[in-house]
């Protein structure tokens, strides 16, 4: 379970990340990305480490390269509570990025993790939107 004082910290954060990123506004945006930045590696490792402080970290930064990095160790969280609907949205975030990358079959294992994960989840346009792209790549 998340603290809830971190988990609305986490998410008007991303509310106003998406807001200077609508409005092109790379210095507030920075600034945000920052303090979101701070607030993962302030709780890192202790009992308000959640994975979706750093899964949220990485849908803002810019580099696939690095976004790829957070969410691996967004996953890792995920995995260690059990968090289903974390570990298929990470797997689903992070095959995009391999995708972008060009690094087709490290996309199709992402999405092949992220899709036995969300056998156990409700959410069911996250289960098709994984299927869907694990369709597309495999007939590539």
């Amino acid at each position: 379970m998340m603290n809830t004082k971190l988990y609305k910290s986490v998410l008007n954060l991303a509310g106003e990340l998406m807001n200077a990123a609508q409005q092109q506004d790379q210095v507030t945006f920075d600034s945000l990305y920052g303090q979101l930045k701070a607030l993962c590696i302030e709780h890192e490792n202790t009992e308000k480490d959640h994975p979706v402080q750093w899964e949220t970290l990485a849908d803002f930064t810019d580099e696939f390269a690095d976004a790829l990095l957070i969410y691996e160790k967004a996953l890792a969280k995920a995995t260690a509570i059990n968090a289903k609907d974390y570990m298929s949205s990470i797997g689903y975030a992070m095959a995009t990025m391999h995708v972008e990358l060009g690094q087709t079959e490290a996309a199709i294992a992402s999405l092949q993790a992220a899709q036995v994960s969300a056998n156990k989840i409700p959410d069911k346009a996250l289960k098709a939107e994984i299927a869907q792209l694990l369709q597309q790549l495999q007939q590539n």
